[in-house]
């Protein structure tokens, strides 16, 4: 019998029994090590935040956006037990899944994805939310050179404005309303990390001689910073939108100026691949990208908290009501 974290209502984290099925041919047995807590989409199912109409889109979530749910993807372990048909992974290999918390799973072979055997844990776990920052990245299609504004400087953001340096974008403006997170990201190589004022898109001119930003991306999972993205983007500029803003609706001016600047307004996702780069890139080709990039971005720094996993609920807690304090938080099984 295994243990994994459910959420039985909005802002309810409870630690259930899971039965283990028996291991098929096809499959292996992982037992988890860490796993990450995502303070975007998982905070937002957490708060009851997420259409209860909408199916989830990994196999491994159980139950569904009307409660309970078992939700999460960011799951580092070890192979313990493999099928008779399965060659790779092998037992006692170091794999990432995307699969909610929970000390011991069974799935098909095909489903983990190998990290190499010296990598800690904890850093294994950026694998989801590295691989939706690529995703970004690839969507935003940022030029040598070009001005890219990044609202929202946590995780995925932070994430984000790693790549658009090594992109060679410049220069990268970021916003975010918390200090440790601004910090973070002058670290993580924003040439200006601004606050959320007012005058936020008075700055954003100021630092572009007057253009505006050739690309804009919404990371806070704030569906009112959408606007502040909007009026910062310059002629035939892009906005990106990699926030999911669940059940939240986004109130948009799109009046005169916006048409008249003939902005691009663009969505992206994780699950699929932008069609125009599709004949030269493929799951596969972003996932060994990913791995590549897991051992070269300062990753360590990032994670600034660690709970063990029966206590999950105050690791949920803490990023509902104090996310200012904190920037990637694990669950640790061992």
């Amino acid at each position: 019998m295994a243990e994994a974290v459910w959420f039985g209502a909005a802002g309810r984290v409870e630690i259930r029994d899971e039965p283990l099925a028996s291991l098929a041919p096809d499959q292996v047995r992982i037992r988890a090590l860490a796993s990450g807590v995502s303070a975007g989409s998982e905070l937002l199912v957490y708060r009851g935040h997420a259409p209860r109409d909408l199916p989830p889109d990994l196999p491994t979530i159980g139950g569904d956006f009307g409660f309970p749910v078992k939700f999460g993807y960011a799951s580092v372990g070890r192979v313990v037990e493999a099928g008779s048909r399965v060659d790779c992974p092998a037992v006692g290999d170091l794999v990432f899944v995307h699969h909610p918390h929970q000390t011991e799973y069974t799935v098909p072979a095909d489903v983990p994805i190998p990290l190499p055997a010296d990598l800690p844990p904890e850093t294994g776990v950026f694998s989801a939310n590295l691989e939706t920052a690529l995703t970004v990245v690839l969507d935003a299609h940022p030029r040598l050179g070009e001005a890219v504004l990044v609202v929202g400087q946590g995780v995925v953001g932070l994430l984000v404005t790693m790549l658009l340096r090594r992109a060679g974008a410049t220069p990268i403006l970021t916003v975010d309303m918390h200090e440790r997170r601004r910090v973070a990201s002058i670290s993580a190589g924003a040439d200006h990390a601004l606050d959320v004022d007012g005058a936020l898109v008075d700055r954003v001119l100021e630092l572009t001689d007057g253009r505006g930003v050739d690309v804009a991306i919404e990371a806070s999972g704030n569906p009112d910073a959408l606007q502040a993205c909007i009026d910062a983007v310059a002629f035939g500029g892009t906005v990106v939108v990699a926030s999911w803003y669940g059940t939240r609706a986004a109130t948009l001016t799109l009046g005169g100026a916006f048409h008249r600047r003939r902005l691009h307004v663009v969505s992206t996702q994780v699950s699929t691949l932008d069609p125009s780069i599709t004949p030269r890139w493929d799951r596969r080709r972003r996932t060994a990208l990913v791995s590549q990039l897991l051992g070269e971005l300062p990753l360590a720094a990032l994670v600034t908290h660690r709970f063990p996993f029966r206590e999950a609920a105050s690791a949920y807690e803490m990023l509902d009501r104090t996310p200012h304090e904190c920037l990637q938080v694990v669950l640790d099984y061992v």
